[in-house]
């Protein structure tokens, strides 16, 4: 665990020098949710004077945000974002993802889509080798069509649980699809996003990141891009 949140430091201070070079005061960052993450705002923190503030995807990282003396906008204030930067909880070499471990995937894919650039960051453990499922797949439920959208993926295959004790900042609940092949991830978000009571899908294929920032053991940091 030691490393990995070594290579989750690396890969956040990577990506604070990738960004120097694209943003200026009159820019306003959009920051995703999660533990790699948390390194990266702690970069962001002293550059603060060299951008305008921030727009979080979760309660979580407002408060992060806050502490760290970043000011915060309101995404319906803007047109759009010069850049998102959010980590994965698996990504393949077409840069789509699965996320929402977290928890705040809708929020997420709302600024991913907003932004001329969306920038993953990550250690080398989220990276697939093959098709996305290795890490169960975060659905956001309204609360009554639990049962519904259950009983839609068992009828595809996959196994869903109902993350305990959890209730996302839109009020809504998580199924966590586990045993889930996906093949076609694009197709298959759009099929997810179509299934009544579903808010959204954890996978960011339709929208997926345009450049990947991976921290590796032996081989340094790595990139990848569309």
């Amino acid at each position: 665990m030691k490393k990995q949140n070594e290579l989750k430091k690396i890969a956040a201070i990577e990506a604070m020098s990738c960004i120097k070079n694209i943003i200026s005061k009159k820019n306003i960052i959009g920051v995703g949710t999660g533990s790699t993450v948390d390194y990266f705002i702690e970069e962001l923190s002293s550059f603060k004077e060299n951008f305008l503030g921030a727009v979080a995807s979760s309660k979580r990282t407002e408060l992060l945000l806050s502490r760290h003396g970043i000011k915060l906008f309101d995404l319906n204030e803007l047109t759009e974002l010069e850049v998102y930067i959010d980590g994965a909880d698996e990504v393949d070499y077409s840069l789509s993802m699965i996320k929402g471990g977290g928890g705040a995937l809708t929020r997420e894919k709302i600024i991913a889509s907003s932004a001329k650039e969306f920038i993953c960051i990550a250690d080398e453990s989220k990276l697939s080798e093959n098709n996305l499922g290795k890490f169960p797949l975060p659905v956001e439920v309204i609360p009554m069509a639990i049962s519904v959208v259950s009983r839609y993926f068992r009828d595809l295959g996959g196994n869903p649980i109902l993350r305990k004790d959890f209730v996302t900042d839109n009020g809504n609940y998580i199924l966590d699809i586990h045993n889930f092949k996906i093949g076609n991830p694009v197709e298959m978000e759009k099929d997810i996003n179509n299934i009544p009571g579903v808010v959204t899908c954890g996978l960011f294929a339709i929208r997926g990141a345009d450049k990947l920032i991976l921290a590796t053991l032996n081989n340094g940091i790595k990139y990848f891009a569309k």
